[in-house]
This record gives C-alpha cells, sequence and structure tokens, in this order.
C-alpha cells in the first residue's frame, strides 16, 4: 500500500485478494461514487458514505480540523466517536456500537490513534483518550513500531500516527524501549533510504521482500511529522535553514525528519502536485494527481520549518483541490483546512470556498463557533505544542472572550462525562 485509496477501492482489495485490505494511514472515500445518504447512517456521524473502513477516520481528522477553526463539535458527534470505543482502549475502523467488542472485533491502531488526538485536541473525554493510549502502547511491535491491526508488521504511517497521539496524551516517547532497545523513533528510521542513494531522504511504508526500500510520499510524510513528535494537526514551526539530507548512520530523529522534509521539497519544486497511480482497471492509464498526499507533504513541510516550500502547492490546491475535498467529503475538506493551517491560508476563502463551513454542514450542528483573530505573520501555534490552558489555544480563548463580549454564551465541556457502556 503506497498511497491512500477510497473506502469502496478497498473493499473491492479485499475481496479480490481475499484478505484484510491494508490502509496508509486512513482511507479517504474520493475516487468511487459515494450512495446516496442513508437514514441507516447512526446520528452524530460525519458523511453520508458507507463508514465501514473510515468512519472513526473521518470523524476524527473532522474534529481536528474543526478545533483549529475555533469550532466545538457537537456533544452527538463526540459521544457518537467515544461510543466506538472498545472496553480495552481500542478503536475499529467502524463498529456497530450496540453490540460489544469480542475477540472476533478487528481493532484498529490508526483509528485509535486518530481518535486519541481528536479527543485530546478538543479537550473532551480524556480519560477515553487516556485509555486509547495505554491499549496502543500495550501493542507495541519488537522493533518499536506498530501496524495497522495488532501484531501485522510495522509501517511507517501506522508508527507515525501513533507517536502523535501517544505525545499529545503526554507519553515520553523516546523512553518507550522495547526488549531489544528499540523505540518508535528507531522504527520509522529503519525505513529511511540513506542520502545519496536514489530518492535519499525519502521514507518506504514497509520494507519490500528483500528488506529494499521504495519511496513512499505518503509513508514520507507521515514520517517527517512522527519523527519529530507532533500530530496530525500541526501548525508552522520556526523558520530553520532550507532543508537537506544529512548522511550518517546515527542521525537524531529531527535530522531524519529534515532528510525526509528535503526529500519533498525537491519533489513538489519539480511540479506543486503530487501524483497517484491509476486505480485497477481505470480507463486511464496515466497517474493523477494525488490531492491528499499534496495536502499531508504541505503540513509536513511546514510543520518541520519549510512553509515556504509550500507555497506553490497551497496555491495549487486552492485552485485544483476544492471539487476533491467536497466530493470526498469530511476527511477531504478536512486535509484541506489543515494544509491551511499550516501554512497560514485562509480556510474560510480558500479557492473561492469556505472548506469550514463545508465540513461543518456534513456532520450535526457545532456546539459553538468563533471567529479566528487575523492569521500572524509568524510562527503559528501548533496543536502539537502543549500549554497551560488544558488544551484550548490563545486564539479560542480570545474567540470565546468576544462572543461573551456581545452576549452570546455557551458552554464549552472541558470534560465530559465518563463513557456508559
Amino acid at each position: 500500500m503506497t498511497v491512500r485509496r477510497s473506502a469502496a477501492a478497498l473493499a473491492t482489495t479485499a475481496v479480490l485478494l481475499g484478505v484484510a485490505a491494508p490502509v496508509a494511514v486512513a482511507p479517504v472515500a474520493v475516487a468511487a461514487p459515494s450512495p446516496s445518504p442513508s437514514a441507516d447512517l447512526p446520528a452524530g456521524l460525519y458523511g453520508t458514505t458507507d463508514p465501514t473502513y473510515d468512519g472513526v477516520w473521518r470523524q476524527s481528522l473532522a474534529f481536528l480540523a474543526q478545533k483549529i477553526e475555533y469550532v466545538t463539535p457537537s456533544t452527538q458527534a463526540v459521544d457518537w466517536l467515544v461510543g466506538q470505543q472498545c472496553d480495552s482502549g481500542a478503536f475499529t475502523s467502524y463498529r456497530d456500537a450496540s453490540k460489544p467488542c469480542d475477540a472476533s472485533t478487528v481493532m484498529d491502531t490508526n483509528a485509535t490513534a486518530i481518535a486519541v488526538q481528536a479527543l485530546v485536541e478538543i479537550n473532551q473525554r480524556r480519560e477515553d483518550a487516556n485509555n486509547g493510549a495505554d491499549w496502543l502502547k500495550s501493542v507495541q511491535n519488537e522493533d518499536g513500531g506498530w501496524g495497522y491491526n495488532p501484531g501485522s508488521p510495522s509501517d511507517a504511517n501506522s508508527t507515525s500516527i501513533v507517536i502523535g497521539a501517544l505525545a499529545r496524551t503526554g507519553v515520553p516517547v523516546n523512553e518507550l524501549t522495547t526488549a531489544n532497545g528499540s523505540t518508535p523513533y528507531t522504527a520509522l528510521q529503519s525505513l529511511a533510504i540513506a542520502c545519496g542513494e536514489k530518492d535519499g531522504g525519502a521514507f518506504a511504508y514497509q520494507p519490500g521482500k528483500k528488506g529494499e526500500l521504495t519511496a513512499n510520499m505518503d509513508a514520507t510524510a507521515a514520517s517527517v511529522l512522527g519523527l519529530m513528535g507532533k500530530g496530525i494537526a500541526s501548525g508552522t514551526s520556526n523558520a530553520v535553514k532550507d532543508p537537506s539530507c544529512t548522511k550518517g548512520d546515527d542521525l537524531s530523529p529531527e535530522q531524519s525528519a529534515q532528510n525526509g522534509a528535503s526529500f519533498l521539497a525537491d519533489t513538489l519544486k519539480k511540479q506543486p502536485y503530487l501524483e497517484q497511480a491509476p486505480m485497477p482497471g481505470a480507463e486511464d492509464s496515466a497517474p493523477q494527481p494525488d490531492y491528499g498526499n499534496t495536502s499531508d507533504a504541505v503540513v509536513a513541510l511546514a510543520a518541520s520549518g519549510h512553509a515556504d516550500k509550500a507555497k506553490a502547492s497551497v496555491a495549487w490546491l486552492q485552485k485544483n483541490g476544492t471539487g476533491w475535498a467536497k466530493q470526498g467529503g469530511p476527511a477531504a475538506t478536512a486535509q484541506l483546512i489543515l494544509a491551511a493551517h499550516a501554512t497560514g491560508a485562509d480556510a474560510r476563502s480558500f479557492g473561492g470556498v469556505d472548506l469550514v463551513k463545508q465540513l461543518n454542514s456534513m456532520g450535526p450542528s457545532p456546539a459553538a463557533t468563533a471567529l479566528p483573530s487575523p492569521t500572524p505573520t509568524g510562527p503559528q501555534p501548533s496543536s502539537g505544542t502543549d500549554s497551560d490552558d488544558g488544551g484550548l489555544s490563545l486564539g479560542w480563548l480570545i474567540g470565546i472572550g468576544l462572543l461573551a463580549g456581545t452576549g452570546i454564551g455557551f458552554l464549552l465541556s472541558m470534560r465530559g462525562k465518563k463513557k456508559q457502556p
């Protein structure tokens, strides 16, 4: 698996191969025709497509994008997400919450990790987030990383998103050492292509059958964030010198992250968007623009201090990506919002589209909204930065104060009641 796939494509692949379909980070339904809205979809869920493969993912990604745009999701939406959690602390991609989890329930590290990040960022149900983090720690592989499902071989995307979740719950990731001395960071670094080689600086999703490493754009963007200990909703870091690829056998996680950023910057310098291979059976055999991975690369570059290297890609997304986001639903729309936030672009007027309004319309009406203060010219606060306000950014607090000053009050649930059985 080297790129994001639609939920329908994943289902088709699983049927054809007779195996569970692997996912690089998570699926985003964009390529296949979307079914009509169904009355059978659970209340509180974002989106109208089949949630089998991406229900928890798209819900959580929506929360992350809303949080950075001063939107508080509804209690109904939060309750739906928490209701997907098993007693062990794990989440599945999607399940019938009326039935308890059992031995047949397929636990999902990616869904668990992004749900943990979402609950931490919206500052609700922290106990449930901590339980999810504890479960993630319990299923760490001996090489220090994580696979998509517990016990499956480690991959760059799963390891990276788990790192982000653990970091956001206050877990010292570099201290999660296995019996053989491996950490999550060393697991990621083992998938890095050495500088000086073809595609040097890039990361592979997993090693090939002979141990060979093949550059993967999605894995590279994810690994940059993971090696920096950051979550998906990351802002712009302080500017550093132009990215370069550092050679050596004893690199720090930060150096390996900068190597990945260098590869992404060089790739996007050639053209402002990434490409993906056509789906099997497609009439057009030419590579297609990959809006999702381009958005992820923008976030990775900004988070590693190179937002200037992503400007052309942001402009390209503004011109070409809004239609993809609307068709793709909440996850795709959220990805564009995260890319806009990371680079200081206006998500409420992104290519002429109010992405925040679009996302809000794809789920239950938010509990509260506030307009952000003007975008600062310097580095923006990142959701990967802890603060003393219990998880609320300074901009959010200012927005709340402005609303209170106009006589509009609303309740922020700082910590919800413990999940009901």
